[in-house]
């Protein structure tokens, strides 16, 4: 049993069943052993993409990931004073606020990223790809 944590890009890609995602990070978010987590650090994300139209939604953000959270049984993590005191300590590979939040949560919380960025990676943490 893995508990994993979905980037942003993943949790996406998963939902619409795009190419990009990977057979192994399929494979293992498909698996029912497997705890799979969505901060709502990725929500703030996706939700100011939408603002700016970077990112279009078949529906507005809270209802599209409170839809895609029950479809395919994921949780929501919340970020907590901990999480966010964790992100002062990073040594600054990653430079995106989102990303760095991820890193501090999966930390903190013992979680494996499933992620395609590589920088992940440098901070120590599991990363599933």
């Amino acid at each position: 049993m893995q508990r994993l944590l979905l980037d942003t890009h993943t949790f996406l890609w998963w939902v619409g069943d795009a190419p990009e995602l990977k057979s192994t990070a399929k494979r293992a978010i498909a698996d029912i052993k497997n705890e799979c987590y969505l901060s709502v650090a990725s929500c703030w994300e996706m939700a100011i993409k939408v603002s700016l139209g970077k990112l279009r939604l078949a529906k507005p953000m809270e209802r599209f990931v409170t839809e895609q959270l029950t479809a395919n049984g994921f949780a929501l993590l919340s970020v907590d004073l901990r999480h966010a005191a964790k992100v002062e300590k990073l040594p600054f590979y990653h430079r995106d606020p989102f990303d760095r939040l991820l890193i501090a949560q999966a930390l903190m919380e013992k979680l494996t990223i499933v992620s395609a960025d590589r920088a992940f990676s440098k901070y120590g943490v599991k990363v599933l790809w």
